[in-house]
């Protein structure tokens, strides 16, 4: 963790090189890219430009489908989709710099459960995720736990 004075930003808490998927990569070896690995967020890249984001839950949606109610399709991993049919490319990102409270206001406010991260050049750096922000609320917790229960 960095010093004091930049703690509560989102630099202290984001995972630097995060990883990134390409847009056509199929959604299959996406989702299993996450489950092998662990994790719920792939950033979408290309010729290390940020093009979008994906999450397990956009690789299983139902709305995919041609049918009105999207059954059959549901949760179903079909080979014939690519990343970029169902990312995110709408991108809110933030900066190491950006506060805390920031990148929770986003994510609070768009329903959204990780951010990108670029740097002063406008690359890929990190990717800050709601998991990221409890870690940080629970060092809140330690560090005042006694003064918040007052």
């Amino acid at each position: 963790m960095q010093d004091r004075k930049d703690k509560w930003t989102v630099g202290a808490w984001m995972t630097e090189n995060p990883h990134t998927v390409e847009p056509a990569a199929s959604v299959y070896s996406a989702f299993y890219q996450m489950r092998i690995e662990g994790y719920r967020h792939l950033l979408v890249v290309q010729d290390g430009e940020l093009w979008g984001i994906v999450s397990d839950r956009d690789l299983r949606r139902p709305d995919i489908s041609n049918e009105p109610d999207g059954w059959h399709d549901f949760y179903q991993l079909d080979g014939d989709y690519e990343v970029r049919d169902v990312m995110t490319t709408d991108v809110i990102t933030l900066k190491p710099s950006d506060t805390l409270e920031k990148a929770l206001d986003l994510m609070t406010e768009h329903k959204f459960h990780a951010l990108p991260v670029l740097n002063k050049n406008g690359k890929l750096h990190g990717i800050i995720t709601d998991f990221d922000l409890m870690k940080a609320f629970r060092e809140v917790l330690t560090e005042t736990g006694d003064a918040l229960r007052k």
